[in-house]
């Protein structure tokens, strides 16, 4: 009840024109007992995205997958997607959700620590234990350290790169998309410790059949 009044509430009035106070009123609920659920809007709005996530059923079947140097690719591979074409796409929701990131890194942090400890959660055990499968068939070098940092450095690599394609006229011109996906995925998967035969093997083979897919498409239409 309570998550779909924020979402209709979101939708209308976006992140800053929606206040608890009218979650609450919009759920039927006093303010007071809405904090006992979700103490602040962004605990609120974290939870509404984590949601939507789980509701991706593409998301959910990769996530559901062997631990394998395969899988840890395609979790590089939807990530570099899924930042690069928020610039792109219609849904300026996603856009003004990555500000919100950016912005809340440089105020209290709150919405931030909250969306990434979401996708940690959600995301976390599935690239620790593919990068350790992948180590293991010599895929990949064996780390030192927590192997997460290697995961949220891909990710704050690409979400900057993300960052810099938000206004109308890009920060920065990196040329053609469909060659900074690639290049993105091989500069992360290489900082990862992926070698350079397993990126040609698995990014190569996913790289071919994305673009047979899109030629079928082509010939059909």
């Amino acid at each position: 009840m309570i998550l779909g009044a924020a979402k209709r509430c979101f939708s209308r009035h976006g992140y800053t024109g929606t206040t608890t106070k009218s979650v609450a009123a919009a759920a039927a609920i006093s303010e007071a007992l809405l904090f006992k659920h979700f103490p602040s809007k962004a605990a609120l709005y974290a939870e509404i995205l984590s949601e939507e996530c789980e509701a991706d059923p593409a998301l959910m079947e990769l996530l559901e997958r062997d631990p394998s140097t395969a899988t840890l690719v395609e979790v590089i591979r939807g990530m570099v997607q899924h930042f690069l074409h928020i610039a792109d796409g219609p849904d300026q929701e996603e856009a003004q959700r990555l500000r919100l990131m950016a912005t809340s890194h440089l105020d209290d942090g709150e919405f931030a620590r909250l969306l990434y400890a979401k996708i940690q959660t959600l995301i976390g055990a599935v690239f620790v234990a593919s990068l350790e499968r992948a180590v293991a068939a010599g895929a990949a070098r064996p780390f030192s350290g927590d192997p997460l940092n290697l995961f949220w450095f891909a990710h704050h690599t690409v979400m900057t790169a993300a960052l810099t394609r938000l206004p109308a006229a890009p920060c920065l011109a990196y040329g053609k998309a469909e060659d900074l996906e690639r290049q993105l995925c091989e500069f992360l998967l290489r900082g990862i410790g992926l070698n350079d035969a397993a990126i040609a093997s698995h990014l190569g083979h996913n790289q071919a059949a994305a673009d047979a897919g899109k030629t079928a498409i082509a010939e059909s239409a």
